[in-house]
């Protein structure tokens, strides 16, 4: 196979870069290669290989150029004689920002105790990722082209670094929605942290899929038949797996047995239009008997990470059960690439973007995926050094799965799994949380610690005149927020009132 070349990267590109952009890639690419001139990687390839690799990933995710820029140059104020400035001089003052960025947590290592490496690691994460989200995309590509080559290093090395990216990048990548750099980290984990179950999945994945490829290929030119016929638009029909670790969840909570798993051979279904969604979704389930409790609309409801799609499991042809995905064709862009998706899809979005990203005072409203990025700023300040409660709230709200629930007058809130109506009341406000006294879940009354689950309908009953919180909410809210409040209004309550 020849070597990757910087032509090969601008093509990569989901939309083509402008002849400018070229050029500014091109430059970059020349500068970086010229820096790294005489480096070697533990594989023995030239050091610019794994630049070029970086910026290929970032280029398949839709990236703008100085993202790209940043990605061919992220190593170079590290490991060569080239400054910052230089740098800065030469690209660009946002070039050198992401650079300087990524250069920042290329410094954390995993080392000591657990606590201590999600303090070390986290926190600088998601303090850059506050600043300038594209720092951590570009460290996501940087770690996934490591993570490719990592037969290269120690066994010792090979099992820090993985476990670091299944702990720390993995999450992440799953909370910026991008899917298939999180499905690929996670399988490369798998196979150096657990090679026994590793190799036990792959070869039970492996005898199904065999059997089932045909199965696969009849079902998708079928489906493409039908519709066709039904006269619904198709942009494309294909089939899919899952990925390996994410397989390996699901045998071990069913004893390793692959045909009580509904979801292991899904097809894709791309149409344009959202309507062309549930219509198709309609003609399937004339079709086919749909399975009971198996059918999301994550259209009207996405995902926290944003994620929109179609969900339907079947019993399709020959009477097998299937999972049937249906969205439009940006929704499957933003499946694959998450919150890099964006660059995609506006035309103005870089311009956008760069203010978001920029370091000024007067910024633009960042957009509504990334309100939980601002969140992160405001709970840092709230919560400042206190470690332990940091890494707790983060553990609960940044890596569990989120729900969403309404309040009476249809008004969604989303929340970590797990809440309570407390947690849900200070979500609205903090009067409203400050005020209640009592609970209902879909009309029906249940204590105030009772875990709220993904949809329900929640009205919070309060008092009119002003009370402070009880000190025992502490003992079951999980929200940062809630805690915030609470020990806010006890303190406020005690200076002015005494114990």
């Amino acid at each position: 196979m020849s070597p990757l070349s910087i032509k090969d990267v601008i093509a990569t590109a989901p939309r083509p870069f402008s002849g400018e952009a070229s050029k500014l890639i091109m430059e970059a690419y020349v500068f970086a290669e010229a820096a790294h001139r005489g480096q070697k990687r533990k594989s023995g390839e030239d050091y610019i290989s794994h630049s070029l690799h970086v910026a290929k990933i970032l280029s398949e995710i839709g990236m703008e150029e100085n993202t790209l820029v940043a990605g061919l140059l992220h190593d170079v104020p590290e490991d060569t004689e080239v400054t910052l400035s230089e740098i800065e001089k030469k690209f660009g003052s946002d070039v050198a920002l992401l650079v300087d960025g990524i250069t920042k947590l290329g410094k954390i290592k995993l080392r000591g105790s657990k606590e201590e490496y999600y303090l070390e690691n986290l926190r600088k994460m998601f303090l850059a990722m506050a600043q300038d989200i594209r720092v951590v995309i570009i460290k996501l590509a940087d770690r996934l082209h490591n993570m490719r080559t990592l037969e290269h290093l120690p066994r010792e090395k090979q099992e820090r670094i993985a476990r670091e990216t299944l702990e720390i990048y993995a999450p992440i990548a799953n909370r910026l929605g991008i899917g298939e750099i999180k499905g690929e980290l996670e399988d490369i984990c798998f196979k150096y942290l657990d090679p026994i179950h590793y190799e036990e999945t792959r070869k039970i994945e492996e005898t199904y899929l065999h059997e089932g490829k045909a199965y696969m290929d009849r079902t998708v030119a079928f489906f493409h038949s039908f519709l066709a016929k039904e006269k619904i638009r198709v942009t494309d029909i294909s089939g899919r797996t899952k990925h390996l670790y994410r397989l390996y969840q699901k045998l071990k909570r069913h004893d390793m047995d692959i045909t009580r798993i509904y979801d292991l051979v899904a097809i894709r279904i791309i149409v344009p239009g959202i309507a062309d969604c549930y219509e198709a979704l309609g003609i399937i389930h004339r079709e086919y008997r749909p399975m009971v409790g198996r059918i999301k609309d994550y259209i009207s409801l996405p995902k926290p990470n944003g994620y929109q799609s179609l969900h339907t499991t079947i019993f399709g042809p020959d009477g097998r059960i299937l999972e049937v995905q249906i969205r439009t064709k940006k929704m499957h862009d933003e499946a694959e690439y998450g919150i890099a998706a964006h660059w995609l899809y506006t035309e103005k979005s870089r311009s956008i973007w760069r203010n978001i990203f920029s370091r000024q005072k007067h910024t633009v409203v960042p957009l509504k995926e990334l309100t939980w990025i601002t969140q992160l700023k405001e709970w840092q300040k709230e919560v400042g050094r206190d470690d332990k409660e940091f890494v707790e709230g983060l553990r609960i709200e940044f890596f569990k799965n989120h729900i969403f629930a309404f309040t009476p007058k249809g008004d969604i809130i989303e929340l970590p799994e797990e809440v309570t109506p407390i947690d849900f009341a200070y979500a609205i406000h903090s009067e409203i949380g400050h005020r209640a006294v009592g609970a209902k879940a879909d009309g029906k009354m249940v204590p105030l610690d009772y875990h709220i689950q993904n949809g329900q309908v929640i009205e919070i009953l309060t008092v009119k005149e002003k009370k402070k919180p009880s000190r025992d909410w502490l003992s079951f809210v999980k929200t940062s927020t809630a805690k915030s409040h609470i020990r806010h209004a006890l303190r406020h309550h005690e200076n002015e009132f005494g114990k």
